[in-house]
């Protein structure tokens, strides 16, 4: 079973952020690193750097360089009180320093943001980020549709700001343990994802809220901006996505001139679900925008 706590090498760093430092998982690329290549990977709503985990070493592995973050107000991320900066925009303005800190380094960037953190790369594409590529997973053009996920997302923001982190969590798990797959996990990672949760940030938990519920369609501006800069993209989502759906995200890659790829039997997160096909496809593409 891969999860976030499924073993990697990766080292834990503290990197310094707009508003202190920001938790990541470190990973140096293994053999030839001639191509002197960081895959800087950034999380979606409620997620960490941990969500990497079953991916590290295989990107390593391939003499990439890894940089797993929590987004500020996640974990191990310092962030602010104002729920306003936790919306794409400003977030991408924290990822943008990030990746032009490891620039600055010798070092090409390939910027990956799956599910909100997706919204947040795109962002961090406006606010000028010097990558080598980006990559979209099981993102979308704008806000999360409705569905199961948005609704659950709508209750979760009126008992959040109510009862705040600690009586959110409560929900959760009332809600986690009618799902016979949450009662097989291990008590670990259940143990993993009750402190994680506990330890973000309630204005980070709002803010990115009102994110999924409020960002617009901004395709059009980022392929703008990719074609201006000759920045390659590649969108990956699972055939099963559950939260923009496959059709949705083939649309968006037709719309940006990007590649597209689809992960069978996956659903919203290839990064645990099938991190080997999901690598699989990352490499030949990633090697691709390096040498081209």
């Amino acid at each position: 079973m891969h999860s976030q706590i499924s073993p990697h090498r990766a080292q834990r760093a503290d990197l310094p952020g707009r508003y202190g430092t920001i938790g990541a998982l470190r990973a140096p690329a293994v053999g030839d690193d001639a191509m002197r290549a960081t895959a800087l990977l950034v999380p979606g709503y409620t997620g960490s750097k941990e969500d990497f985990a079953p991916m590290i070493d295989l990107i390593s592995d391939e003499g990439f360089e890894v940089v797993a973050i929590d987004l500020p107000g996640q974990q191990d991320s310092q962030g602010p009180d104002d729920e306003s900066l936790y919306l794409p925009g400003p977030l991408g303005s924290v990822v943008a320093e990030l990746a032009g800190k490891i620039a600055a380094d010798g070092r090409r960037v390939l910027l990956l943001g799956h599910s909100y953190g997706g919204l947040v790369a795109r962002a961090a594409v406006f606010a000028g980020a010097p990558v080598a590529g980006l990559t979209l997973m099981s993102s979308g053009p704008a806000e999360l549709p409705a569905g199961e996920r948005r609704t659950v997302l709508e209750v979760g923001e009126h008992v959040l700001a109510e009862q705040g982190v600690e009586g959110t969590q409560k929900l959760n798990e009332l809600r986690s343990r009618q799902n016979p797959a949450y009662a097989a996990l291990p008590q670990e990672l259940k143990d993993f994802y009750r402190t994680r949760f506990l330890r973000s940030s309630a204005a980070a938990l709002l803010g990115m809220s009102n994110g999924l519920r409020e960002e617009p369609d901004q395709v059009a501006k980022l392929a703008r901006t990719l074609r201006s800069s000759g920045t390659p993209c590649l969108v990956v989502c699972g055939d099963a996505d559950d939260a923009w759906s496959p059709a949705v995200q083939r649309d968006m890659a037709e719309r940006l001139d990007a590649d597209f790829a689809v992960l069978p039997g996956v659903m919203h997160s290839p990064n645990t679900e099938a991190p080997q096909a999901l690598v699989d496809t990352l490499l030949p593409t990633w090697r691709a925008w390096l040498t081209s």
